[in-house]
C-alpha cells in the first residue's frame, strides 16, 4: 500500500470532488493546453468570449487531485472577467483560493494558469481585431521625416 504525506484543504478537496466547469464547449471562441510530461498532467481549457468578456469556460484535465482542482478554481476566477483581468489570475491566487497547496503539487496551478494563457492567446489569434487585443495608442508612430 502506497501513503502520501501530502495534506489538501477542505476547499481544494471539494473542488476535486465536485469540480466546476467541467466538460467542454461546442464552438469555442480558444482553446488552451498545458501539459507536465514529468507526472502526465493535462489540461485542455474551452473559453468563450462576447464583449471582451469570457462568458462561459469549461476544463477537461487528466490528472491528479490537484490538477483537477486548480482547473475548476481557474475556470471559477475566469469566468465573467475581462481578458485582461483573466491574463492577470496567477498560478499563486489559484493556489491561494483553494486555501493553498502542498509544494509538491504547485505545479498544477501553474498548469492552470497556463492553459488560461493559453486559450486567451487561441482566442487573440482567432479573433485579431477583437477589442481584447490592445489597440496601438493614436499619434503613437512617430512622424517620418521629410528628406
Amino acid at each position: 500500500m502506497v501513503t502520501s504525506n501530502v495534506s489538501y484543504t477542505k476547499k481544494m478537496m471539494a473542488h476535486f470532488a465536485n469540480p466546476h466547469n467541467m466538460g467542454r464547449l461546442d464552438n469555442p471562441d480558444g482553446v488552451g493546453k498545458a501539459g507536465n510530461p514529468v507526472c502526465g498532467d493535462v489540461m485542455h481549457l474551452h473559453i468563450k468570449v462576447k464583449n471582451n468578456k469570457i462568458t462561459d469556460i469549461k476544463f477537461q484535465t487528466l490528472g491528479c487531485a490537484s490538477a483537477i482542482a486548480t482547473s475548476s478554481m481557474v475556470t471559477d476566477l475566469a469566468k465573467g472577467k475581462t481578458i485582461d483581468e483573466a491574463l492577470r489570475i496567477t498560478n499563486a491566487r489559484v493556489a491561494s483560493e483553494l486555501g493553498g497547496l502542498p509544494p509538491i503539487k504547485m505545479h498544477c496551478s501553474v498548469l492552470a494558469e497556463q492553459a488560461l494563457h493559453s486559450a486567451i492567446e487561441d482566442y487573440r489569434k482567432r479573433h485579431p481585431h477583437s477589442p481584447a487585443k490592445p489597440a496601438a495608442k493614436k499619434g503613437s508612430a512617430k512622424p517620418k521625416e521629410k528628406k
